[in-house]
């Protein structure tokens, strides 16, 4: 259930906090070291491959501790909080082996990797381009994150030109994913077949993940949906494991009890959590567009998927409150839970705006304890048609083993539900407690066709006012890292609504009830 939770980073954000990097240190350190020392260093890598993190950090926290002179040992422990979705404590944790190693390759380029999940694109592509120059012995993985920077970032006449121009990373299989993308708007047959073929040929598994998807994603642009829709199921196959949903229905079944006990509430001390707003939905429902408009609100800043409630729920877990104990959570401990989740968010989004937006996409499953934690905050929960979400997960690369649910529409149908069974009646028990959450729901529908109305229900949630601002998301300069990042730099618009009847074949009798609502 555990793995379900970490808030994972997609595409090559993936392959460079994974085993990579550190692997081609390790090999740049043999010989410098001691044999003792580099085993340490493999062993916490073999953990890190196991999904064993909380040994990963142990074993990488007493390596760095017992030689902080060795840059390798902070890279060990920046990948292992990398790997766990802890992004703030990467933060400072690579910012204290570079202090110590200010020209270490792996470090900057972990560290530019970090500026890139936090949405810095300026500071990342400067530290990389920078540190590409210096002819690393990493380069390769460089030349593979400022790509991936750039394109993120839309920087397409900069990304074209060193694309174009990177000739040291030609034997790297990655690189024709880079290649493909420029040949996508000129002649994307071409590049259909390039990504086909690395997605069945390729010799990592993220990359074949990555490729087939960049080809699902440019089959469905040109209307060949059959042909996506196999290609998804087969990547799908290849890449994504079993996934267990009855960890999901557990949670949503304990949540109910509590919900037939009326046992959520909890004492609150401090003042109402005025300045933090949760987004409450499914990925690809909406939620990123949402961020987006809000983020542009003079008194917003959006702070991305941040890992808060995912180290929050950790906390609670340890504390043998969650799901069912939660009530036995003293007011302090609460308290100082959400001073925690606060004192990181400085380092995800601009230094302006009251309120903080955070859309992590498993806050509805956490509802009763953000409401428990964080007394008033608001809580802005959409839905979308469960078809053209369902379609949209199902023909994206999601982390396979945190959104394995998306390998099949069968799964997924069976997590939407869930979630639908669970949000809508929590939002109405945890509105009529006292200091509970201020919540409003939006239908993305609705806020595509209503801008301005809906948009307004939210920030009224939010007790802020409104701001013509909001009504351009494509202006908002901030670089978006979700699947919707080409999505959001044009102006509001229905071109994804209804989007499922290109695969209308694919969707039977069981989904009914569903759309139905």
């Amino acid at each position: 259930m555990g793995s379900h939770w970490i808030p994972e980073p997609e595409g090559f954000d993936r392959v460079l906090a994974g085993g990579r990097v550190n692997r081609c240190y390790l090999a740049a350190m043999q010989g410098r070291r001691s044999g003792h020392a580099t085993n340490d260093l493999a062993s916490i890598e073999a953990l890190i491959a196991q999904g064993r993190l909380p040994e990963a950090l142990a074993a990488a926290e007493r390596e760095r501790s017992r030689g902080p002179h060795q840059p390798s040992a902070h890279v060990a422990v920046v990948r292992v909080l990398m790997a766990s979705g802890n992004l703030g404590r990467a933060l400072e944790a690579a910012d204290e082996g570079l202090r110590r190693h200010p020209s270490n390759p792996s470090l900057g380029l972990l560290r530019g990797v970090l500026d890139h999940r936090f949405g810095r694109s300026d500071a990342a592509i400067a530290r990389l381009e920078a540190l590409h120059r210096s002819g690393p012995p990493n380069a390769t993985e460089v030349a593979i994150a400022l790509a991936e920077a750039l394109h993120r970032a839309g920087r397409r006449a900069e990304f074209a030109r060193f694309v174009q121009s990177e000739a040291g990373w030609q034997g790297d299989e990655r690189s024709a994913i880079f290649l493909a993308r420029l040949d996508a708007d000129a002649d994307a047959a071409k590049a259909i077949d390039d990504l086909s073929r690395l997605a069945r040929a390729g010799r990592e598994s993220t990359t074949r993940r990555i490729a087939g998807f960049e080809a699902v994603r440019l089959l469905d642009r040109l209307g060949r949906y059959r042909e996506a829709f196999d290609l998804a199921a087969a990547v799908h196959r290849d890449t994504t494991p079993p996934f267990d949903v009855f960890a999901f229905e557990e949670e949503v079944v304990a949540e109910e009890r509590m919900l037939a006990k009326a046992d959520l509430a909890i004492p609150r001390p401090g003042p109402d959590a005025e300045d933090l707003a949760f987004v409450v939905g499914m990925p690809r429902s909406g939620t990123t567009l949402l961020e987006q408009m809000l983020d542009r609100h003079p008194e917003v800043r959006g702070i991305g998927e941040y890992e808060g409630l995912f180290n929050l729920r950790q906390e609670l877990v340890a504390r043998g409150v969650w799901p069912e104990r939660l009530r036995s959570l003293p007011a302090a401990e609460a308290a100082a839970l959400a001073a925690d989740y606060r004192a990181r968010i400085p380092a995800r989004g601009g230094a302006e705006g009251r309120v903080s937006f955070d859309k992590t996409l498993h806050a509805w499953r956490l509802l009763p304890a953000v409401a428990a934690v964080f007394p008033g905050a608001a809580l802005v929960h959409i839905e979308r048609d469960p078809r053209d979400t369902a379609i949209s997960m199902f023909l994206s690369n999601f982390h396979p083993k945190s959104w394995g649910f998306t390998r099949e529409l069968a799964s997924i149908r069976r997590v939407i539900a869930l979630e639908r069974r669970i949000v809508r009646p929590m939002l109405e028990t945890l509105a009529g407690l006292d200091r509970g959450p201020r919540g409003v729901s939006i239908v993305y529908e609705e806020l595509v066709d209503h801008p301005e109305r809906e948009i307004r229900r939210a920030l009224d949630a939010m007790r802020l006012p409104f701001d013509s601002a909001v009504l351009a998301p494509e202006s908002n300069t901030r670089t978006v890292l979700t699947l919707s990042h080409e999505q959001v730099r044009r102006p509001i618009n229905r071109s994804s609504i209804g989007r499922w009847r290109n695969y209308e074949w694919a969707f039977d009798g069981a989904w009914d009830a569903l759309v139905r609502g």
